[in-house]
């Protein structure tokens, strides 16, 4: 547990006290957010706000993560399970980076063309695949050396499953390695379009993303203390995962990230997150829902980005077919914005509905607990 609380605390210093300098060097550089023509003429007061501000928060993520690690090394022998980096480490930081990455190019583009255009669909599109493939073949190709008290190498895991999960594996829906690699490609694309569209008001995607990265933290950090692989665990019931302190530690350290950059990004935003941020986010998001073997929890945890992408379809899909708006203008956050509502009513509403699609599936993952050990 110590582990994880230096990773939160280092997080989110280095984002509060590096955000202002991110302020100033991307104002410096002129590196300022296009609004859309079409968006919200209320928006257009927040043209020129400095952008890529995720670049900030990942990096502070990264940081707090060899952080943690050190904290891990004053811990007694006994203890120390993950006190080396491990594969699981790499495909969650590097989910994140890349997505990120992407999400910089695009935010870049638009920069450079002061124009909301950017990296074109395609574009995008290419990038989240890649990503996904790349780290999804690393989750499921790679298992970890594990051996038990006598120093047997026991069942190795690997970061990703072959299974569908929900709380846990599914064993019936065992789908295989090629159809498990398009399932996590599928979640990187889902998730990282989620937390984008979710990114349209000052602080709205980044207090969400703070709330669903706490609960895998959460998750995680249960899963450590009832893990299969554990030596000292001599209870029946436990989880069959890949190195869960490294989840909580790297969920929490992100979360930590996240709330010091809101500090900033809250209304009115002296910075927004850009592609950059919300690209990265939802990478790692992607990435906790694979490693904790909770896939199918997602759309409940994560209630707030799927409302908010399926607003986009409806609307596509509406107006494509009749040629009606279902709603004044998609994604759903500046629907209400045209209704009247103000930005900061919308933003705390959202939290709500957010907090109370992660106050489910928690509910969901503890009664399963408590249903399988009485």
């Amino acid at each position: 547990m110590r582990a994880v609380i230096v990773a939160i605390g280092v997080a989110f210093l280095i984002s509060l006290l590096c955000t202002p300098i991110a302020i100033k060097v991307f104002t410096r550089l002129k590196a300022g957010q296009p609004i859309r023509a079409e968006g919200p003429a209320m928006h257009q007061g927040k043209k020129g706000t400095p952008t890529m501000g995720g670049v900030v928060f990942i990096l502070a993520t990264v940081i707090a993560y060899v952080a943690g690690h050190l904290a891990l090394t004053t811990l007694p022998d006994a203890q120390i399970a993950q006190v080396e980096p491990t594969m699981t480490a790499l495909v969650l930081l590097g989910l994140m980076v890349f997505s990120g990455a992407v999400g910089f190019i695009d935010d870049f583009l638009k920069v450079r063309k002061r124009h909301s255009g950017g990296l074109n669909k395609r574009g995008k599109l290419a990038g989240q695949i890649l990503v996904g493939a790349i780290f999804g073949v690393v989750a499921l190709y790679f298992p970890s050396r594990m051996y038990d008290a006598t120093g047997t190498r026991t069942n190795a895991e690997t970061v990703g499953s072959t299974t569908l999960s929900f709380i846990r594996d599914i064993p019936a829906l065992e789908i295989g390695k090629v159809a498990s690699i398009i399932v996590i490609i599928l979640v990187v694309m889902a998730a990282t379009n989620g937390v984008n569209l979710t990114d349209g008001l000052d602080g709205l995607a980044t207090g969400a993303s703070v709330m669903v990265l706490a609960a895998y933290a959460l998750i995680a950090f249960w899963q450590y203390r009832h893990w299969c692989a554990d030596p000292n665990y001599t209870e029946a019931y436990c989880y069959t995962v890949r190195d869960p302190l490294e989840i909580a530690l790297i969920a929490g350290a992100a979360a930590g990230a996240c709330v010091g950059f809101l500090w900033w990004n809250t209304s009115p935003a002296r910075i927004f997150m850009g592609d950059t941020g919300a690209l990265g986010l939802g990478g790692l998001i992607a990435g906790m829902a694979m490693s904790t073997r909770t896939i199918l929890l997602l759309p409940i945890i994560g209630g707030l980005f799927v409302i908010i992408t399926m607003s986009v379809v409806i609307q596509i899909i509406s107006f494509r077919t009749t040629g009606k708006r279902v709603f004044r203008m998609s994604p759903l956050q500046h629907h209400f914005e045209l209704a009247g509502w103000s930005e900061v009513n919308i933003v705390v509403r959202f939290w709500i509905i957010a907090g109370i699609g992660v106050a489910i599936a928690l509910g969901l993952f503890y009664s399963e607990f408590l249903a399988a050990v009485t």
